[in-house]
């Protein structure tokens, strides 16, 4: 077996819409873990679903995600989740990323909430095979529980779970797209390009 040269972060999620609190995490990951880039892999959506009134559809949000990190030479965009099926399980893409990247050490960053419905994903084994644990804290999870929650599950499924220093920014993206329903101003929550995106394109209204 090759020893890994590269360290790559991966930030899955809907992004809809990607906002501050996504890339600051990335942001922290990156420097933290001293990666060589992180991925922000937005998640298909199956054909029955491509079309959700009030949603984004994937184009726009992967055109989203990349407005917002156009300028970061160490973030890039993957499509790899975004196919005609609209869905696949994280052990599965990160299996196929490693079987292309042999090189390569992937970091998969999670939310605390996230951790605690770890045990419910997809083959929690081959997820922890395939890559190490990236654990955002969060205000609502005292550090305590969190540093169990993480020690059960890596002698449960033999993984590697690293806590992650970020600040608590408590954005959802289901808060923004209400507030842009009702009207309400989301500025500084997104990067500006995608604000911009968002109006032109009238995402989000009712």
């Amino acid at each position: 077996m090759s020893k890994a040269t590269k360290k790559i972060g991966i930030m899955g999620g809907t992004f809809d819409p990607i906002h501050m609190g996504h890339l600051i995490l990335g942001e922290k990951a990156y420097e933290q873990l001293e990666l060589d880039k992180v991925l922000f892999m937005p998640c298909g959506n199956p054909p029955h679903k491509r079309n959700r009134k009030g949603r984004a559809t994937d184009e726009q949000r992967a055109e989203m995600v990349r407005l917002a990190i156009e300028d970061n030479p160490h973030f890039e965009l993957s499509l790899i989740e975004m196919h005609e099926e609209g869905y696949t399980y994280t052990y599965r893409t990160l299996e196929q990323l490693n079987k292309a990247n042999p090189d390569t050490e992937y970091y998969f960053i999670i939310g605390a909430d996230s951790l605690y419905d770890f045990d419910t994903w997809c083959r929690p084994d081959r997820i922890c095979k395939a890559a190490s644990l990236l654990v955002a804290t969060r205000n609502a999870v005292p550090e305590e529980s969190l540093k169990e929650q993480m020690l059960y599950l890596e002698e449960k499924y033999k993984g590697n779970f690293i806590q992650l220093h970020t600040p608590n920014l408590e954005i959802s993206s289901q808060t923004l797209r209400d507030w842009i329903r009702q009207g309400k101003s989301v500025r500084y929550y997104l990067v500006d390009e995608v604000y911009t995106y968002i109006r032109e394109e009238g995402i989000y209204r009712a």
